[in-house]
C-alpha cells in the first residue's frame, strides 16, 4: 500500500512524504522534529521509517529543519551539487550534512531504495529550484512545489504522473488588493515568483490526461488565496475544458497546517 501524505505546505513551512510497506522518504523539511514526529504518527510512522530526504530548494521554508533532522537521525540528503553547495553554508545546514550529501542531477535518473527518482528545473528565485518525477513502485508522481512559470518540461513530467502535485498560490486580485508592498507582489507574480491560481488551471488544461488519478494543489498563500477559490478557477477551467473532476480524476487543495494523507 503506497501514502502520500502532505505534513505542511505553504510559506510556513513544506513537508511532503511517499511511504509504503518496506520505505519512506521527505520531499523538504520545513517543519520541526517535533511536529514532523507527531504527523507521522498520525499515518502509522516514525522517524526511523525515514530513508532519504529530497530537497527541491533552498528557501527557507523548505530546509529550516533539515540539517537537525539528518544529522539526529542519520538521513540521507538528496540535492543537485548547486542546492548542496548553498546547503554547505546555509545556517541551517552548515556544517551538519557531513556523511550524508548525496549529489542528484537535473535530467537523470537517480535510483534509490528501488524508488525512480528524477530532478528537472523549475523557474523559481532561489539557487537552484527543482520539481521531482518519482516512480513509486510503479506509481508515478510529479512534485512541483515552487515555481513561477510553466516550461516545457514541467509539462513533459507532469504528463508522466500519475499524481501531480502542483503549486497554486496565490489569486490575482487578492495579491493585487492586498496589502504587500509593490516590489513583494512583483515577485511573487514574476516569471521566477509562484503560480496563480489561473496559471495553475491554464497549466492543467495542457497536463491533464487519461492516467493522471490525482492533482494535489500545494502552496496555497495564506493572505493572497483561499482553498474554496484555487479549487473553483481550477475545477471550473477543466469543466470547460471537458476534464471531469470527481469521476476518474480528483482534485484536492493541501492544507497549510495539517496533516493530508491518502492511501493509493
Amino acid at each position: 500500500m503506497i501514502k502520500f501524505a502532505s505534513f505542511s505546505s505553504g510559506s510556513n513551512g513544506n513537508c511532503y512524504l511517499l511511504s509504503n510497506e518496506n520505505t519512506a522518504f521527505l520531499i523538504d523539511a520545513g517543519i520541526g522534529e517535533r511536529t514532523l514526529k507527531k504527523r507521522l504518527a498520525e499515518i502509522g510512522l516514525t522517524l526511523d521509517n525515514l530513508a532519504f530526504i529530497l530537497v527541491t530548494h533552498d528557501h527557507i521554508d523548505h530546509i529550516k529543519h533539515l540539517g537537525s533532522l539528518a544529522s539526529r537521525n542519520k538521513i540521507s540528503v538528496l540535492a543537485t551539487p548547486a542546492v548542496h553547495e548553498s546547503l554547505r553554508y546555509h545556517p541551517c545546514t552548515a556544517g551538519m550534512l557531513k556523511g550524508l550529501i548525496c549529489e542528484i542531477f537535473p535530467g537523470e535518473i537517480h535510483n534509490r531504495q528501488g524508488v525512480e527518482i528524477t530532478p528537472f528545473n523549475v523557474p523559481h528565485d532561489a539557487t537552484e529550484t527543482v520539481g521531482y518525477h518519482i516512480n513509486f513502485f510503479g506509481e508515478r508522481f510529479t512534485i512541483i512545489t515552487d515555481v513561477g512559470s510553466v516550461t516545457d518540461d514541467i509539462v513533459k513530467y507532469s504528463r508522466m504522473a500519475t499524481h501531480l502535485v502542483i503549486e497554486a498560490n496565490y489569486d490575482k486580485q487578492m495579491l493585487s488588493d492586498g496589502e504587500y508592498p509593490s516590489y513583494l507582489k512583483k515577485r511573487i507574480s514574476g516569471g521566477n515568483g509562484h503560480l496563480s491560481n489561473d496559471e495553475t488551471a491554464k497549466a492543467l488544461e495542457r497536463i491533464c490526461h487519461p492516467g493522471l488519478k490525482n492533482i494535489f494543489m500545494c502552496h496555497l498563500s495564506e493572505k493572497n488565496n483561499d482553498p474554496g477559490l484555487a479549487y473553483k478557477t481550477v475545477y471550473d477551467y477543466l469543466s470547460r475544458s471537458g476534464i471531469e473532476i470527481g469521476k476518474h480524476l480528483n482534485l484536492d487543495c493541501l492544507p497549510r497546517r495539517s496533516t493530508f494523507s491518502i492511501e493509493i
